[in-house]
């Protein structure tokens, strides 16, 4: 395994010396105005007439290599305060489209533009700020180059100003974003800097420096710069506190039927410190999540945990300097895992409140990121726990044009002193090092890793070691991965559905581009995966390194000209079960499939997304085929109407049917949920999400009104309701809670 390693890094080491050049499409030049800038969308003053504007938008669909149709100018000035940022919009008409007039809309089926500033040249992280013709705002962080969708937060918020104007034949939209939202080197010169648009009428998406179509249109290799008249300066002191109060109500009828509710009230609060221009500190005390956004549940049919992302604002800013590590079959720190402890009586997670925390995490200097992360939670003596602390802290320092080393530790440590009562580890330690690759072009991509579990159990392999390399170009992208994760690697604070196997798996996809007829691109995607079992856990099921999955995917994956997609896909399986697994979940606790059972299945699958730009928009996703020893019949999707711009309603679902070998009774499974969005202007929203599950017996109801009465400054009222849905439960409410919290962004 070590010269297995060593040759990792010496691999994508050697292609990236190979390949490291710039790429500098086009130059913007700045200069600072005495002028008071009038955000209201008419371009009136003469300091937008100063310095080179931007303009000549490439189209990245239908095609990559024509000018956009739908003409855009960008203009740019600044003072002591702000840069600002003017764009001209141009178009057949004034038939714009917009869902709703609520913050952080989608990029596609929606009139919009979008700026991103890489603000250390590193090509790998940006700030990003959006506008559509009816001014409706959003803001997003952009992490690891831009290669993934994943890698767009837009949980993201923070302050900015602006306004938009439907002019005739165009629209305007004035950006005016404090130097203080944003981190950057004092005395820079220059930023890197790019801009992409959606064009509903012209059915268009164009960029400022041209993106290939077979590249994500946010990728950060590809940008221009901004060159500005003079170095910039730090803006004074940047301290930023966000304090806030809660109310709320909360009953559990399954603990007490009869109780009475349970009336809560708190205060807590946050702080921004800008330590240097590029450095930021983050405090937070006695912290409440409750206004964060629920998590749109799924049908897990599979054998292990899925993934949901962060949304919690504490943690979004520089997430990527402590999150980006492993691959997504092993992640070393997954920051939700903070603020959950888990209910020793039934193993179910359960809200575990943070008393305090910090972070520390930016730019020491261009090149060399730092993060530092320290939480306290409070103890659960109900459960037997203590409090703990977790520390945590990475280090990213760039090398040649756009990759990475990167390092690692975290700790997971009891703070009690009393004596241990088996139900937790007294710590928990994990250590990693990292090397990332990027070439400029996004033609090379990938990592390899090696991260060191630190525990008190007494285990074999408590490491992990994984190798990814992507090659992508216009007509191919093929793929090679490894990962050995081991029986011992156990990271409390990470995500690690699996362990103790080597996975395999090599992928292929090729693109082809129409000249003509109704398909715009398509591509046959390939991926291969072979799993093999470690046998470390002594598990004697399998000899050591014994073939315990082969997995094989194939896909045509098709898009229309009118902006609609389409899919047909098979997938293959041939696995071992190490231990009884109903797929169902709704079986009685006799009726399992065996460990040590084999089962060979294949299915088949399709999908089709309508065109987004349409007021009644949907998709569909079918499949049907063998699943395990049985068969497998279902559909999901959703489907929605847009009453612009007040709002939508959409509803998604998924339906399966699921029929196994006896004892095993035919199964429906059934996850439905509606979503009502109504925006009553650009600061009052309702969001109303609801959920139906029978998987888990449950049907939930959130609605959120929120009220953004200044900027980042809101009043949030969230209802919250639980009800038990299974036959005899009689339709019961299981808990229910209403909160209302008030926060204040105030600017010492």
């Amino acid at each position: 395994m070590k010269h297995l390693l060593l040759v990792c890094i010496c691999t994508i080491a050697l292609l990236d010396f190979c390949y490291s050049q710039s790429m500098n499409p086009g130059k913007i030049y700045i200069y600072e105005t005495n002028e008071p800038i009038i955000l209201d969308g008419d371009m009136t003053e003469a300091a937008w007439t100063k310095g080179q504007h931007a303009r000549d938008f490439w189209q990245y669909f239908p095609t990559d290599s024509a000018f956009a149709k739908g003409h855009t100018e960008i203009y740019m000035t600044y003072d002591s305060e702000n840069i600002y940022v003017a764009v001209k919009c141009f178009s057949n008409g004034n038939d714009y489209i917009t869902p709703s007039l609520k913050r952080d809309y989608s990029f596609f089926g929606n009139d919009n533009i979008s700026i991103l500033f890489d603000t250390f040249n590193d090509q790998n992280n940006a700030f990003l700020f959006g506008f559509n013709p009816f001014g409706v705002r959003r803001e997003a962080l952009i992490a690891n180059g831009g290669r993934q969708r994943g890698d767009f937060t837009a949980s993201w918020d923070n302050r900015w100003f602006g306004e938009a104007k439907v002019h005739d034949g165009f629209w305007v939209g004035e950006f005016a974003i404090p130097f203080k939202t944003l981190r950057f080197k004092e005395g820079s010169t220059q930023w890197r800097f790019n801009a992409y648009r959606n064009d509903t009428q012209t059915n268009e998406l164009s960029t400022w420096a041209n993106i290939p179509q077979n590249q994500i249109i946010m990728d950060l290799s590809y940008m221009g710069e901004i060159i500005w008249d003079k170095p910039l300066q730090k803006s004074g002191t940047n301290i930023s506190v966000i304090p806030y109060a809660i109310a709320g109500m909360t009953r559990d009828f399954e603990e007490e039927p009869n109780g009475s509710p349970n009336f809560t009230r708190n205060i807590g609060g946050d702080a921004k410190v800008a330590v240097t221009s590029g450095l930021n500190l983050d405090l937070t005390i006695n912290p409440d999540f409750s206004q964060v956004e629920v998590d749109a549940q799924v049908t897990n049919l599979s054998r292990f945990e899925l993934f949901f992302p962060e949304r919690r604002q504490f943690f979004l800013e520089n997430a990527d300097l402590f999150g980006s590590f492993g691959l997504t079959r092993v992640n070393p720190f997954f920051s939700r895992r903070i603020g959950v402890a888990q209910d020793t009586a039934t193993g179910q997670n359960i809200q575990n409140p943070i008393l305090y925390g910090a972070r520390l995490s930016g730019k020491l200097t261009d090149r060399f990121r730092v993060g530092l992360l320290n939480m306290q939670t409070a103890a659960e003596l109900e459960n037997g726990l203590p409090s703990f602390n977790y520390t945590v802290a990475a280090a990213q320092q760039q090398v040649f044009e756009r990759s990475n080393i990167a390092f690692i530790g975290i700790n997971k440590q009891a703070m009690t002193s009393e004596p241990n009562n088996g139900l937790y580890n007294d710590y928990n330690r994990v250590f990693g090092i990292e090397y990332r690759l990027a070439s400029p072009a996004s033609k090379w991509t990938g990592k390899t890793f090696y991260h060191q579990a630190v525990t008190p159990e007494v285990a074999d392999d408590k490491f992990t070691h994984g190798f990814q390399l992507q090659y992508l170009v216009r007509r191919v992208r093929a793929e090679w991965a490894h990962l050995f994760v081991g029986n011992g690697f156990n990271a409390e604070v990470g995500f690690i559905p699996r362990k103790d196997f080597l996975l395999v798996s090599p992928e292929l996809e090729v693109f082809f581009y129409p000249k003509s007829g109704i398909i715009n691109r398509h591509s046959i995607n390939i991926d291969f995966r072979n799993i093999y079992k470690v046998g470390a856990d002594g598990d004697d099921l399998l000899p050591r390194f014994g073939l315990s999955d082969t997995q094989f995917e194939a896909s045509w994956n098709f898009s229309f000209k009118d902006n609609s997609r389409g899919e047909l896909g098979m997938e293959y399986n041939n696995i071992v079960l190490f231990n009884d697994f109903d797929p169902t979940l709704q079986q009685a606790d006799s009726v399992f499939l065996e460990r040590g059972t084999w089962h060979e299945y294949t299915s088949f699958s399709a999908s089709y997304r309508s065109d987004s730009r349409k007021k009644f928009f949907y998709n569909i996703a079918p499949n049907v085929g063998q699943f395990f020893n049985g068969t497998r019949a279902g559909v999901r999707g959703s489907f929605g109407y847009r009453y612009q711009p007040y709002g939508s309603i959409a509803l998604s679902y998924n339906y399966n049917y699921i029929k196994l070998a006896e004892p095993f009774v035919p199964t429906n499974l059934w996850l439905v949920g509606p979503r009502i969005d109504f925006t009553f202007n650009k600061k009052l929203f309702l969001t109303t999400f609801i959920q139906y599950n029978s998987q888990l017996d449950n049907l939930n109801i959130n609605a959120r009104l929120q009220w953004r009465y200044q900027p980042v400054s809101d009043i949030f009222l969230v209802y919250t309701d639980n009800y038990l849905i299974d036959q005899f439960s009689q339709f019961s409410v299981r808990n229910r809670a209403i909160v209302l919290k008030i926060t204040y962004w105030l600017n010492v």
